[in-house]
């Protein structure tokens, strides 16, 4: 897999987190706290920069009221429709 591609991904999946945070009407200090994780790592995670483990994105979309979807139509650079999904990207190489 392309190193660039998972990056996309990473960062792609960081902004919905927080566009689930934000349309929650939390703070990353709420929903930090929730976590039981620091407001900076929630930062790490939102911005791309950290990794996000399975079990830790479980964690944060149970906190957001969100649901994982494994497949996305979507295509990159495309905002998500409304609804409470979170899509993992798939690049074909």
């Amino acid at each position: 897999m392309d190193s660039r591609a998972t990056i996309r991904s990473q960062t792609a999946l960081g902004r919905e987190l927080a566009r689930l945070r934000y349309d929650r009407g939390l703070t990353q200090d709420e929903l930090a706290e929730a976590l039981g994780i620091t407001r900076r790592y929630l930062y790490e995670l939102e911005s791309g920069r950290a990794n996000l483990f399975a079990t830790r994105l479980f964690e944060l979309l149970r906190e957001l009221g969100a649901h994982l979807e494994v497949v996305s139509t979507q295509q990159p650079g495309s905002s998500p429709a409304a609804g409470t999904s979170v899509a993992a990207d798939q690049d074909a190489g």
